[in-house]
């Protein structure tokens, strides 16, 4: 495997049309084209129209690749009354001299729907004629079946060409972004479904979070998408926030073999002269538990003046609880800043965060068993499935997953 990634074939990806990065199919070809580019491959796009998203991935524009160009609309209408007319033999031909051109550049070219919508019947002959040359290795990646869709098998015809969209070709590695398209095509295509490559869409979990480039750095040297718990601890280094107990909770939770890790943001206090001996006591009791690599204190990795509003607010986002053990509080700002951010709240009993009661907090006595508070926090895990769906989601279906667990191995297998 690693032999065969030293050299790393050039990607072409194929669609009607490239638009401004948005929702729908065209974020999951800008994903896609992205994730190939980060890996070191080259990639380039083929669209009937649109622009460039990102200045290491190249746009060509071949006009009638688009589903809307004047030509094709013509063609269309004249399919729409069962004529195969004279016009879409030359615009077939056309494309075939445009395409085999264009992918005498790449290795392997990623086709979205072309293979299996009608919306542009002539580039579908036209790739049926590209595979039978075989210059190209071609992956059909499927999102939508017009033999499948009852909006559209109203226009379906039994004659060519119509059939060529529910035809398998030989050589062709046929992708599926859902296990229900993975049933339909394979009952449509006549094929076994281990035929069929299940490749799910994805999430930029980062982008869609808008994480800022400092936030971004903490979750990929930290693995917190890799976390069953990520506990954040906004404050400074003081002996009142009683960050000791937030260890030994962390120390419980490995013992369970709960993947932990604690985020604690602040530096070491101002004013107090003692407070770099209580960060060396935390550094010790980390150590003597065992839980370096869990307990992270995070003024050590950006700068001296503790972690920026910006990025700290990007760490709500990425955070499965607040724990905040404090003794000693004036009121407990990160109390309301975790409401705002829906982010479930552990602290200790005392009494201004007890101002913020209503049931909404999960409260602890300072002296409680971490052992019992670790409990505690496992139960967020079982009992809140909006929390297991978003654990789901980072193990499963963020676009790195994605391509590590399903696409790049496309190329090889």
């Amino acid at each position: 495997m690693e032999e065969k990634k030293a050299f790393k074939p050039s990607i072409s990806i194929m669609h009607f049309t490239c638009p401004p990065v948005v929702g729908g199919v065209e974020s999951v070809i800008a994903a896609t084209a992205r994730l190939f580019a980060n890996h070191g491959y080259h990639v380039g796009i083929l669209a009937g129209r649109g622009r460039q998203f990102d200045k290491r991935i190249p746009v060509t524009i071949l006009p009638w690749l688009d589903s809307k160009h004047k030509a094709l609309l013509d063609i269309n209408r004249g399919l729409e009354q069962g004529e195969v007319s004279p016009d879409f033999q030359r615009y077939t031909q056309a494309l075939v001299l445009s395409l085999r051109q264009q992918l005498a550049r790449f290795d392997v070219c990623i086709v979205h729907n072309a293979f299996t919508l009608h919306f542009n019947l002539p580039l579908t002959v036209a790739l049926h004629q590209l595979v039978a040359e075989g210059t190209t290795r071609f992956v059909a990646w499927c999102h939508d079946l017009s033999w499948g869709n009852p909006l559209y098998i109203p226009k379906m015809r039994e004659a060519f060409p119509w059939t060529l969209l529910k035809q398998p070709l030989e050589g062709v590695r046929y992708v599926v972004v859902s296990q229900e398209r993975q049933r339909e095509m394979a009952e449509l295509f006549g094929l076994d479904r281990s035929r069929l490559h299940f490749v799910p869409n994805g999430v930029d979990a980062p982008r869609f979070l808008k994480l800022s480039p400092a936030a971004l750095r903490i979750v990929e040297r930290h693995g917190l998408f890799d976390q069953d718990l990520v506990l954040l601890l906004p404050a400074r280094l003081t002996a009142r926030k009683n960050v000791e107990l937030a260890i030994r909770v962390v120390a419980a939770l490995k013992e369970r073999r709960v993947k932990t890790k604690l985020l604690v943001t602040g530096p070491p206090g101002p004013h107090n002269v003692h407070s770099v001996d209580y960060v060396d006591v935390l550094c010790d009791l980390r150590d003597q538990l065992g839980v370096r690599d869990n307990v992270a204190f995070l003024y050590q990795e950006v700068d001296a003046g503790g972690v920026p509003d910006r990025v700290v607010s990007d760490l709500y986002a990425v955070s499965d609880a607040l724990f905040f053990p404090s003794s000693q509080e004036g009121f407990g700002i990160p109390l309301l800043e975790a409401g705002l951010m829906r982010l479930p709240v552990f602290c200790s009993r005392i009494p201004p965060f007890l101002e913020v009661e209503g049931g909404d907090v999960n409260y602890f006595s300072r002296d409680e068993d971490p052992d019992a508070i670790a409990r505690r926090l496992i139960a967020l895990q079982n009992d809140n499935p909006s929390f297991r769906l978003n654990k789901r989601v980072l193990r499963e279906f963020t676009w790195d997953k994605v391509f590590q667990d399903r696409i790049e191995p496309l190329l090889w297998n």
